[in-house]
């Protein structure tokens, strides 16, 4: 007798999904067809990101700076220690051969005190320690090895404060590393945008910057601008005959100048020395509040966190280098925002 069994139903619910699974993927197809491509940024867009950029790079160019300066006096400081320790170690050479001739005419003679036997064959801290032997000494062997004393106790303190130096060295260069990074970081994402933008675009961007620096330029005025101090003076007279160098992070001179770079460069010419970042900068003189008071010459600090410094040129205006695509020029001190001057 033949079996007759019924078709298996597919079951609703699996009916359902497969219907609805379809019908969102018609939906989809269809957004996606129907979708606008996604809209380029304008080149005012890309200009304020890229402004926002080249401002955040600043920022870590002046920590960049700091930790390069730090790097820098680290290893000097280093190096004279290390040479203090070279000279010492010779000095304790000769006060320990010193003691080491006496010993040996002794010998020679057969008279040898136990004290130099001693001497010989363990620390002085040591021998001195034992005061039973100390009557044993020379007014002069008590001399040499004291002597001795003080300097291994010298050479210990300088070679404890060389490792501790070292050791934060290595942690500053660390650091260094990172803000170099982050710097180059900001720069590349800049140049990112500034890519995307068609030729046309890029010129009329290099244009304006262009027609900004000959206009502020144009409106500067020292006739009537209150003159700073000699150095004061030479120190902006000198930042003037760079006016047109490119700025470059990191950079010091003489061809090519970041912010702080510029005003620490100018005023060594004028033979004086200020610290080299911004913020230190900015400590670094008598603070001038009132933008009335300035004088030709003085720093002028901007933003919240003191990363840009320039000069003060008069008439309002401040000559300094900007940022990454441009080079040093005049430009109105309202177009940042103004913290204080500092007369150094």
């Amino acid at each position: 007798m033949a079996s007759h069994r019924r078709p298996k139903q597919t079951s609703r619910a699996r009916v359902t999904v497969l219907t609805t699974a379809a019908a969102a993927a018609v939906v989809l197809s269809s957004q996606a067809a129907n979708a606008a491509p996604s809209e380029k940024p304008s080149k005012d867009e890309v200009k304020t990101k890229v402004d926002k950029l080249y401002e955040e790079a600043e920022q870590a160019t002046e920590k960049y700076n700091g930790a390069k300066e730090k790097q820098e006096k680290l290893q000097k400081e280093i190096s004279t220690i290390q040479d203090n320790v070279a000279r010492g170690q010779e000095e304790l050479n000769e006060l320990r051969d010193s003691i080491g001739m006496a010993a040996a005419a002794q010998y020679r003679t057969g008279s040898i005190d136990s004290s130099l036997q001693l001497f010989l064959s363990s620390d002085p801290d040591d021998y001195l320690d034992k005061a039973s032997t100390a009557d044993q000494l020379s007014a002069q062997q008590v001399e040499a090895l004291k002597k001795i004393q003080e300097k291994q106790r010298e050479l210990a303190q300088e070679r404890s404060e060389a490792s501790g130096k070292l050791t934060d060295l290595a942690s500053t260069r660390t650091e260094l590393g990172k803000k170099k990074k982050e710097v180059q970081a900001k720069l590349a994402e800049a140049q990112k945008l500034l890519n995307s933008l068609t030729a046309a675009e890029k010129a009329q961007l290099a244009a304006a910057d262009a027609r900004a620096s000959r206009s502020s330029t144009a409106r500067v005025d020292l006739s009537g601008a209150p003159a700073g101090s000699s150095r004061a003076m030479a120190a902006f007279q000198a930042a003037q005959s760079k006016i047109g160098s490119p700025y470059v992070y990191g950079a010091t001179g003489p061809s090519s100048f970041d912010c702080s770079g510029l005003t620490s460069w100018a005023y060594a010419q004028a033979g004086v020395g200020i610290p080299r970042t911004s913020q230190a900068q900015a400590n670094a003189g008598t603070r001038i509040y009132s933008q009335s008071d300035l004088q030709v010459g003085d720093l002028v600090i901007f933003y919240g966190d003191m990363h840009h410094v320039g000069f003060y040129a008069g008439n309002g205006q401040v000559l300094h280098a900007p940022r990454t695509g441009t080079v040093v020029r005049y430009e109105s001190i309202n177009n940042m925002p103004f913290q204080f001057g500092v007369r150094i």
